[in-house]
């Protein structure tokens, strides 16, 4: 088959779409969805947003924030934390009729609605060239009892999610399991 070159693009498919809590001034909730970021070690993830979104300065003021991933029956509510901004609305996150707890863990809402959520305490927080690199440790994960496997852990299938595709902007539901990892290509070890 031909390749055929394309223009430089982020052309990474799929990219988690990620919701991404944080309290501002008077502990006022701010969600933002964002794709560019994830798990970076065990225990850590990789955030690189915009500098100037209300996100980044809500985590430059509390080092705290939560990251939830984004369900298939909240996707109207997550894209619109994608298409509002917390800089120009203030009654962004009441829009939604979403709810909101306190962390037990760190300085970060917990959205009720979302199924899985990793609290994170900021430990690098790095701003250059317009963008603002943050890695969280995170450091408690809370999962819906109805999302999780016979063994404890959270069921992917069940978790009904959702992933951003940057070809054409879209959203793709995920859950089809199609393989085994460390066992699919074990075949090939062999000889």
């Amino acid at each position: 088959m031909a390749k055929k070159e394309l223009k430089v693009q982020p052309y990474l498919a799929p990219m988690p779409v990620l919701m991404i809590a944080t309290y501002g001034e008077n502990d006022k909730v701010d969600v933002m969805n964002m794709a560019w970021g994830g798990i970076c070690d065990s225990d850590k993830v990789a955030l690189n947003i915009g500098a100037d979104h209300k996100t980044s300065e809500n985590i430059r003021a509390r080092k705290a924030f939560t990251i939830s991933v984004a369900d298939v029956p909240h996707m109207a509510e997550s894209d619109f934390f994608g298409i509002a901004t917390g800089n120009k609305m203030g009654d962004k996150f009441e829009r939604t009729g979403m709810h909101a707890v306190r962390s037990a863990k760190v300085d970060a809402p917990i959205i009720e609605e979302y199924p899985l959520t990793l609290e994170c305490e900021v430990i690098i927080d790095d701003e250059e060239s317009g963008w603002h690199r943050v890695i969280g440790k995170i450091v408690g994960v809370l999962c819906d009892e109805d999302k999780l496997d016979e063994k404890g852990r959270p069921d992917f299938a069940r978790l009904n999610l959702f992933a951003f595709d940057q070809f054409s902007s879209g959203y793709y539901a995920m859950g089809e399991k199609v393989g085994q990892a460390w066992n699919a290509g074990a075949g090939l070890m062999k000889g």
